[in-house]
């Protein structure tokens, strides 16, 4: 394994551990060393939500460290503490929110997906909102970054390569380190971080929708992939955040989180979250995935699929103003009524892309190329255009699964 070293801090309920953590070359030190283990007492078998409270709830652990401070909030509809957003929180409490980023989806989180989206005021509370997405190559411009002292990022993830909260988190750590700010992430569960899945990110692929060599199912919270984001030292020129992470407290990887604020427009519900690993492949693809319906990512169909009595019409709706296939009959399959638990047992899967592409039977014209970007590496396209099986494509990728779980240990802060 290769050399850990990196700067974090780590916020518990008793202590603040110092921020610079160092590590042995040795096995068993760098476990002992690097690894940060919150929460250790928890059972690991749990398999349903508890009491789950989140980073940005624990304001005891993070106020000091704001406090008299120029603070930067990276934030959107899912940076809840209690029944008020945390922007809200803050001034009412008090501190010096001076503008707020905002990621894909804007900050009230209404936009498209790849929806260019402006700069603005919050009215709200008439904090300036600079946008990172659409423009600027997804980080803050130098004059935003002489605005503040300290950011808090607060944003709710799903936990995959291509959702994309977590580039511009690693813009915004890379823009911290290049100008010596403060970076403190409030961490919150990763719904799909029960399992790892899926190749590792071949960076011939590295796009909007894949940025680092991981796999499409990183089974990690953003608070352990920024700091995964130093310790690898993936940031611009090998240089380091000031880091800050607050965990969760009653979370463990084991635990099924369901979201009380959908993440973004076309994730309404856990079971769309759950599926979403395997049919966001259809982003790449001529199929609909429900995109301007009830019920996106929880279908896949099409004008042309075959031998089958279910339909659907995407139509403009806000979030997907102009989805695949818009006022198009689409016959295809209906996803709903699979469990939840089923769903996770077999994470990534391949089956309903292979039997769309077997169905319409038009070959190569079948994909587009941004499937590749979503995959993140060449064989899979041909696999199935060679008639292979969804168990024979994911065992091509199981090694990758193992490397990446043993290279992201030292950086895991909750129970597997």
């Amino acid at each position: 394994m290769k050399k850990l070293c990196f700067k974090i801090l780590l916020i518990s309920l008793a202590l603040i551990i110092s921020p610079a953590i160092s590590c042995s070359q040795n096995k068993s030190k760098s476990k002992d060393q690097s690894r940060i283990q919150v929460n250790a007492q928890l059972e690991t078998d749990v398999d349903v939500e508890r009491n789950v409270i989140t980073g940005a709830e624990r304001t005891e652990l993070y106020f000091p460290l704001i406090e008299g401070k120029r603070v930067a909030v990276m934030s959107n509809q899912t940076g809840m503490v209690g029944n008020e957003h945390l922007v809200d929180m803050l001034i009412r409490r008090g501190h010096n929110v001076v503008g707020i980023f905002s990621p894909e989806h804007g900050f009230r989180g209404t936009a498209d997906a790849g929806e260019h989206v402006s700069s603005s005021v919050d009215k709200k509370t008439g904090t300036p909102i600079w946008s990172l997405y659409g423009s600027g190559g997804g980080k803050p411009s130098a004059d935003n970054m002489k605005e503040f002292d300290v950011l808090l990022f607060d944003l709710q993830d799903v936990g995959l390569r291509f959702y994309t909260y977590y580039i511009s988190m690693m813009g915004l750590m890379d823009a911290c380190a290049e100008h010596n700010k403060k970076m403190i992430v409030l961490d919150r569960p990763n719904p799909n971080g029960m399992y790892v899945d899926g190749p590792i990110l071949d960076m011939k692929y590295k796009s909007g929708v894949g940025w680092l060599p991981i796999p499409v199912v990183h089974g990690m919270t953003l608070g352990e992939l920024a700091v995964m984001i130093n310790g690898e030292k993936w940031l611009t020129n090998d240089r380091t955040c000031d880091l800050a992470v607050v965990p969760c407290d009653n979370y463990t990887h084991q635990t099924l989180y369901e979201l009380p604020v959908s993440p973004s427009p076309n994730l309404p519900n856990i079971h769309s979250i759950y599926l979403y690993p395997s049919t966001c492949m259809f982003e790449g693809t001529v199929m609909s995935l429900g995109r301007g319906t009830h019920f996106p990512f929880e279908v896949y169909g099409h004008p042309n699929y075959k031998n089958s009595d279910f339909t659907f019409t995407p139509r403009s709706v806000p979030g997907a103003k102009n989805p695949p296939l818009l006022n198009k009959k689409c016959y295809g399959i209906d996803l709903r009524s699979i469990p939840n638990d089923e769903i996770i047992e077999k994470g990534l899967d391949l089956s309903y892309i292979i039997d769309a592409y077997n169905n319409l039977n038009i070959g190569n014209k079948f994909f587009t190329s941004f499937f590749e970007n979503l995959v993140g590496v060449d064989y899979i396209r041909p696999d199935i255009m060679e008639g292979k099986s969804a168990e024979e494509i994911k065992a091509k990728w199981a090694d990758d699964v193992e490397n990446f779980k043993i290279q992201r240990k030292p950086y895991l802060l909750y129970e597997e």
